[in-house]
Parts: C-alpha cells; structure tokens; sequence
C-alpha cells in the first residue's frame, strides 16, 4: 500500500512537471503577450508570435551551422573560418576532393608556372626552429573528437636577409625591418580584452619575423608580454599620447618612442569598416583601460572624425616628419580610399611638397570593426582589391612608389587572398579578424556588446576567463606559420623564389563576362575602366 501510494505521488509530480506547469506559463504568455501593446504579432498571435522570436534569434547560429554553404557565409564563410582554425590548431591546410569555389564567378587566380620551382630553390630561412603546441586527431567520430596536444618543432619561414621588408630604410634613426610579410592589424586593448591581447602578444612574438598593431587604443603592459615587434597607431581621440585636456602631448609620444618593442607608428585616418573615429562602449572602459586612455572610466568613448591637428595633405605631411625626427622611428598613415580623385589629389600632393610618410597601409570598405554604423560599414569606402592597385599606380605615376611600404588590409586571412594582394602592389599584409579567430572567436558578432562568448572581444572577467592565453598563443604562432609557408607554396608555384617576387605578371582575373585580364590589365582599370567592365557591372 505504501509504495501504491509513493508511486501515485510520483506520477502526479511528474504529470504536473510535463503538462500542468507548462500548461500555466502558456496560459500566462498568452494572457500577459495579448495585452502588451509593444508587438502586433504577440498581440494577435501570443504563443506562435514567441516561437517566431525564438528562431529569429537562433537564425544566424541556424545558417552558420546548418544551412548555410560553405562559401556562403558573411563577413566570412565556414570554409575561410575553418581554414584558420585547421591552420592554427594543426598548422594544417590540406583538404580533399577539390576545391568549391565557384569557377564561374569573377575573380583573381595566380598563374602559375610550367615549371615551378623545387622546395630547395626557394629563398626561405628556416632557422632558428620553433617550439609550438600542434594537436594530433587520435579519433573523430560523429558525436566527439578525440586528440591531443604535443609539443612540436617547425619551421618558420622567414624571408631571406635580402628579402625582409624594411621599412624607413633612409629616413629614419631607428628603420623597422620585417622578416615576415604578415602582421596583426589594429585592434585596441578595450576591444579586445587583456587575455586575448597578451595571447595574440606571446603567440606573435614566438612566431617572430611579425608585428602587432595596438590599435587607436593605445600601447598597454599586454601588448608588450610577447616581446613581439610593436607598431602603435594613433588615432584622433589620441589615446596613450594626449593630456589630460585631449591635447597631443610631445612628452607622452618621446617616452613611447623610446620603448625598445615600439618599431614604428601610424596616423589612423580611417578605417574601412568605419571611415570616423572609433567607439567603444563604457562598460569596457575599465580602469585601467582610462587610465591607459587618459580618459575616464565606464564612459562610452567616441573618438573625433579626423584629427584636430591636421587638415590638409601639407599639414599632415609635416606633422608626420615632425614625429619622424622626435621619434626616430617611421611613422606611416591608414587611409581608406574613397574615390579615384582624391587618391590622386593625395598622391599628387605629396610629390609636390616632396614629402612622404614612410608606409601608407591601406584598408578595405570589408575590413571589419569592433563597432561601427552599419551605413558606414557598408556604404563608405572602396573595397581593398580596388582600391589597393589605385593607391599603387597613383604612386607610381606621380613617382614616390620607392620611397614608401605599402600595407594591406581587409579580410586578407588566407594565404591566397593575400598572395593576391602582394601581385596588386602591397609590400606588406595585415589581418585583425584572422588573428582573432585563431585566438579563439567564433563569429558570435556581439563585439561590441562586451559580451563575447569566448573571452575574445571583451573586458568582461567572468567572459574573459574562457580564454587561457598559453592554450590559444600557440594557435596564433602557428596560424602566422601557415600563412608564411602558403605564401612560399605559391610563390613557388609561379616560379619564383621568395613571395616578395610576387607581382602583377602573376596574376590573372576572370571578369563578370568571363573574360581574363592579365594583372597588369587589372590594375590599369582601375584607372581608365573598359566599357564592357563598366557595363557589366552597372
């Protein structure tokens, strides 16, 4: 009788749990959703309404994962996403059966050689060896996936002595040679938070022959953990060299210059995700992040659109020899381009005056942002591979090209995008994005919010404990290697000897109509577009 009676207890506890509690949370959505006056569909539609909330919500994650291609994805599709991944956790980028791009759609392809060179004729240094942490997939199954991590020696791939890129060769005390043609692009300490910064510090600084951007945020104690070469931009809010009253401060930028990490620095004009200063929201401003700043904590910051201290090509110029000669060490500019004339009214104007900076780094409209308008992220600006050669043959015309480095920038996170880069005129590369996902981001596009899931894009402590910075440094050491050794791949397979070689004569573009134009067709069209161009665009 007594089990009789716990087992009646039982069932009504669980017949409450599956049906009469949940009858009673529907009864009252249905009740509180019909009288709201916020949302039309809730009101003629309360449980249904809520459904169709829900797989709002869940729709980006739905497509990421589920339906959504391979190539489809934005601002990055899973096989660009993976790809970083595979590069960072196993210094792999091998796969099977084929390629799914789409060869039907326009686009660039390097054109290769009928006789390529052999791995041993390439100018390539691989010494000293570095010690990474690469994992080995013992099982992959449906469900998990069973590896490990070991510790690994590999290559570095590194330019020649006569290839290493070297920036203010003749202009500068201190002039900043790269062995490597990949660098980390601007991102704040306040974007991003302190873990992901000194992971990305360390990770950087193992795979020497690289540099890190501070972003207009500053320069900051994690930045330096790496011993990894630094390149700090300034921007117009003037964070790590203003006062107290938002000046520039000759004293702040002397001591910076004399920071041995500090190889160079950069006038931040625009960016291409946001052609205007930058943002970022109080609740990542912390402390130490205003005090870093020379701001006041937990207050959204909004830096001005350009600087106060220039407005003009000459002033500009001025101001940046002005830095060069305190400093010791080059001083270039990020620009976006915005159209034809005013790439060449810059241009014409610098070879007048006989006045240069020692690098321009150029960002495409794609390039991406912690924060950021949408009208600006997808309105303002030029796409890099159009802006880029236009930025190039300007210098070339106006002949200023030998006295600067150009560096790109803008969603260059393979080594193929970036070997396209290389033949349209770029010295150098940037990536910000592809760093962050080999630190761990995982696209949630909620950078902004400083609530990023996996300790990336935030300041957050509870958040930032996801991200154990001597697990993921490596991943950022061996996804800078995998890029290197894909640019020598390529190279290579053009036949010749160092990416650096790399040019228009490389280069091949199928256009919408199915047409090629050679490389050096290309870039001129960015100056005189052809008619059937023009019209198959329009």
């Amino acid at each position: 009788m007594y089990l009789n009676e716990v087992f009646v207890v039982i069932m009504f506890v669980v017949f409450a749990l599956i049906i009469i509690i949940p009858l009673i949370v529907f009864v009252w959505i249905y009740i509180f959703d019909a009288r709201q006056s916020e949302h039309s569909v809730l009101r003629n539609y309360p449980l249904l309404g809520n459904i169709r909330y829900l797989l709002e919500n869940i729709g980006p994650e739905l497509r990421q994962y589920l339906f959504a291609n391979n190539r489809e994805g934005k601002p990055f599709n899973r096989h660009q996403y993976e790809s970083v991944v595979k590069s960072g956790k196993y210094l792999s980028r091998i796969h099977a059966f084929g390629s799914e791009r789409d060869f039907k759609e326009p686009g660039f392809y390097i054109r290769n050689s009928m006789f390529p060179l052999l791995h041993e004729e390439l100018r390539v240094i691989q010494e000293p060896k570095i010690e990474t942490n690469l994992y080995q997939i013992n099982h992959e199954g449906l469900f998990n996936r069973k590896e490990q991590r070991k510790n690994s020696i590999v290559d570095p791939h590194l330019l020649a002595e006569e290839d290493a890129v070297i920036i203010g060769a003749n202009t500068c005390r201190e002039p900043f040679k790269a062995k490597g043609l990949i660098g980390q692009s601007a991102m704040s300490y306040g974007s991003l938070g302190k873990n992901a910064i000194t992971a990305l510090s360390k990770g950087l600084g193992l795979a020497g022959g690289t540099w890190m951007n501070t972003g207009e945020g500053g320069l900051s104690k994690h930045h330096l953990r790496g011993e990894v070469d630094i390149i700090m931009q300034i921007g117009p809010g003037l964070f790590g060299v203003r006062t107290e009253d938002g000046d520039f401060s000759w004293e702040l930028f002397k001591k910076k210059s004399e920071t041995v990490q500090v190889k160079a620095f950069e006038l931040k004009l625009a960016q291409g995700a946001k052609t205007r200063g930058g943002h970022i929201l109080g609740e990542k401003v912390t402390p130490e992040i205003a005090e870093i700043r020379n701001v006041r904590p937990w207050k959204t910051i909004d830096s001005p659109n350009r600087f106060r201290e220039f407005k003009t090509t000459e002033e500009l110029m001025n101001f940046v020899a002005e830095l060069r000669a305190v400093g010791g060490k080059p001083v270039g500019v990020k620009m976006v381009a915005g159209s034809k004339d005013e790439v060449e009214k810059f241009v014409r104007e610098m070879a007048e005056l006989d006045k240069t900076p020692d690098f321009i780094t150029i960002d495409g409209a794609e390039g991406g942002s912690g924060a950021t308008f949408q009208e600006l992220s997808d309105a303002a600006g030029l796409p890099l591979f159009s802006a880029l050669p236009l930025l190039n043959e300007m210098l070339k015309k106006y002949g200023i090209r030998d006295r600067l480095k150009i560096i790109a920038s803008g969603k260059l996170v393979t080594p193929d995008k970036i070997a396209f880069a290389l033949c349209l005129g770029a010295d150098l590369v940037n990536t910000a994005r592809g760093m962050m996902i080999s630190v761990g981001c995982i696209m949630a596009q909620v950078c902004h919010n400083n609530t990023c899931p996996v300790g990336v894009a935030t300041t957050d402590p509870k958040r930032e404990k996801a991200l154990v910075i001597e697990e993921k440094m490596y991943r950022v050491t061996n996804y800078v290697i995998s890029l290197r050794e894909g640019l020598f791949n390529l190279a290579a397979a053009a036949g010749v000897a160092s990416p650096t070689e790399l040019s228009e004569e490389h280069l091949m573009y199928r256009t919408p109509s199915g047409q090629l134009m050679t490389g050096y067709e290309f870039k001129k069209s960015m100056l005189i577009f052809p008619p059937e161009l023009v019209d198959k665009e329009a």
